[in-house]
């Protein structure tokens, strides 16, 4: 019984499935994780086989990607992924085998299995009155679901009151150039949907096109639309970005295709690669180019940098020559009682200082008697001496005799 029942399990996995959508309209296929859960190893735990995390990888037969008018999304591994979209003309009567591998992360296995397309042809296709909405508040696997999506359509027709209305396409605002909304207050990406119907659109459809919600779409504004009552109570439409085509006016362009070929390449012979005797090549130009211009350049500015620096130099005898006398008695004098001071620092046993003896003054010209600090008031001593306060100075006392 057990083997009966992996069999019967394996036949039913490798088995294709065979859809039959219609040209124009959309088409939806859910990958139901529950068909898959079969093929892999029941979980350790009773009642949590649906645990385990599957993902989906779809692509067309023996090609890396699935068609271009083929999408496919799975938003967690513990839900369900969805193909979905809105086939040709062109594909009529052209099976599309999609080869569907789902992986068990868990186990690390897969399963795989094909769905056969067969899309057909439908007598209204395509319906000559086309209108695209974009709803703000739901994501595009939302509106997949089969309830979300009839009632998209009920609103619709309650509004446009037509004989026949299909949905033609469904997009994710993403795949249009929209932002990832924040994960905050629920916020969703939004889905374009587009619907087709076969009378003219109804007079509501139309309001968004007076002047008046023009003006109030440019300001970002809402407009003022009298039907938007029906799809508030569960769908927010922009209605600034709804979009009504009538392909019945629509002048069609016909541009012409290239040719594409077979794709082979045309026989041109064998590959004749280069002979193994190469010839000799001088490189004494690269030399110079790389080595010897940039160390010429770099000698150069060397050269002129160090004649700046050292053939530029004033020198200690120019310097002298363009000082004042002045200025050069006082830097002298003042090198000097340098010395002295730290002289005495050594040995404090001495006689006065030769700075405290007459000293030339360097204005009159006249011997000046020094300024000794014991008998004379420094605090109240002017910056530039004149000759009356000179005069007034006191004479240097004379050293005593060490027995008086």
């Amino acid at each position: 019984v057990q083997m009966f029942y992996l069999v019967t399990i394996l036949s039913k996995s490798h088995a294709d499935r065979n859809v039959y959508p219609s040209a124009g309209v959309l088409f939806v296929h859910v990958l139901e994780r529950e068909y898959f859960k079969g093929e892999f190893p029941p979980y350790p735990k009773a009642g949590d086989s649906s645990n385990d995390p599957i993902t989906f990888n779809t692509n067309l037969k023996g090609y890396p990607d699935r068609p271009g008018w083929l999408r496919y999304i799975q938003r967690t591994s513990h839900s369900d992924g969805v193909l979905y979209g809105s086939p040709t003309a062109e594909h009529v009567g052209k099976p599309t085998i999609i080869e569907i591998t789902a992986y068990n992360k868990r186990t690390f296995e897969t399963a795989r299995h094909n769905l056969v397309i067969n899309i057909m042809s439908t007598e209204e296709f395509p319906l000559p009155y086309q209108a695209e909405f974009f709803i703000k508040n739901i994501n595009v696997e939302e509106m997949l679901a089969s309830e979300v999506l009839g009632d998209f359509l009920g609103a619709v027709k309650n509004v446009w009151q037509p004989e026949r209305l299909n949905a033609i396409n469904i997009t994710s605002a993403l795949d249009r150039g929209g932002r990832v909304p924040l994960p905050i207050n629920d916020l969703k990406e939004g889905v374009y949907v587009m619907v087709g119907a076969d009378v003219q659109f109804s007079s509501c459809l139309r309001e968004v096109e007076t002047p008046q919600n023009q003006l109030r779409c440019s300001q970002e504004m809402d407009p003022v639309i009298s039907c938007d009552k029906k799809f508030r109570a569960q769908f927010h439409i922009d209605w600034c970005k709804i979009s009504l085509v009538d392909i019945t006016k629509v002048v069609p362009v016909h541009s012409n295709r290239p040719d594409l070929g077979t794709g082979v390449l045309p026989d041109i012979g064998e590959y004749n690669p280069p002979s193994e005797s190469l010839k000799s090549r001088d490189y004494f130009a690269d030399f110079l180019i790389t080595l010897a211009v940039p160390s010429a350049v770099a000698l150069v500015l060397f050269i002129i940098l160090g004649y700046s620096l050292c053939c530029r130099r004033e020198g200690v005898e120019k310097r002298n020559m363009q000082t004042p006398d002045i200025q050069l008695v006082h830097h002298n004098s003042i090198q000097k009682s340098t010395k002295e001071l730290r002289s005495m620092s050594k040995n404090r046993e001495i006689s006065w200082p030769l700075s405290t003896l007459p000293v030339f003054h360097p204005v009159s010209g006249e011997v000046v008697p020094p300024i000794h600090p014991d008998n004379y008031e420094t605090t109240s001593m002017p910056l530039m001496q004149t000759q009356t306060n000179l005069q007034s100075q006191i004479q240097i006392p004379q050293q005593q005799s060490s027995g008086k």
